[in-house]
């Protein structure tokens, strides 16, 4: 019913069934995973009004589960990116793992899913960090690429008075390119992709 996925490795395709409603995909080499797709395969959707909450577990110090939610998988939202990194230090929440003697190791973490009435789904709170960038990688990239341009252009501003003729040259006036650059930011924000109209 799930899959799990990590940069760089093979997807894993059948978590271990720890109780009736709950699964666990294992993670090992923890610390070196940025980021982890939790998936439905497609094969045998939820029941109906049935959801699944995505965790995080991790060993502390003293080798003790330490649990925290991810966000959730629907029917309606089959995937979803969580980003794990930063959340090797935080502390834990609630979760529907209880006392589970689920096995732990130092480099050892795991992804659990827990099949939830929506209802429940809707009432918690993921941890705020692992939810991936709402701006999209294009958009992030272009909003730099404008940044370094405008920066790279105004290094060159001259005064009138400091420019020297040279016919082989075209001047273009340094708030010509502010202009256009806030104009392009403005429609960027608006819709990421005016550019293909």
């Amino acid at each position: 019913m799930f899959g799990c996925l990590v940069a760089g490795r093979l997807v894993q395709a059948a978590p271990q069934q720890v109780a009736e409603d709950k699964f666990v995909f294992d993670l090992p080499d923890y610390e070196n995973i940025n980021h982890v797709v939790v998936f439905m395969l497609g094969t045998l959707p939820f029941p109906e009004g049935m959801g699944g909450s995505v965790y995080f577990c991790y060993p502390d110090q003293n080798g003790m589960a330490v649990w925290q939610l991810l966000g959730f998988v629907t029917n309606e939202k089959p995937s979803a990116i969580f980003k794990i990194s930063g959340l090797k230090s935080g502390k834990g929440s609630q979760h529907p793992f209880g006392a589970m003697n689920l096995p732990q190791t130092p480099t050892v973490a795991q992804i659990g899913i827990s099949v939830e009435l929506l209802e429940s789904l809707a009432q918690q709170t993921p941890v705020a960090s692992a939810a991936v960038s709402s701006v999209d990688s294009f958009t992030e990239f272009t909003q730099k690429m404008l940044d370094n341009f405008y920066n790279f252009a105004s290094s060159f501003a001259v005064t009138q008075a400091q420019m020297t003729p040279n016919p082989s040259e075209a001047f273009i006036p340094a708030n010509v390119v502010l202009k256009w650059y806030e104009n392009f930011q403005r429609r960027l924000t608006q819709n990421p992709l005016f550019w293909k109209t």
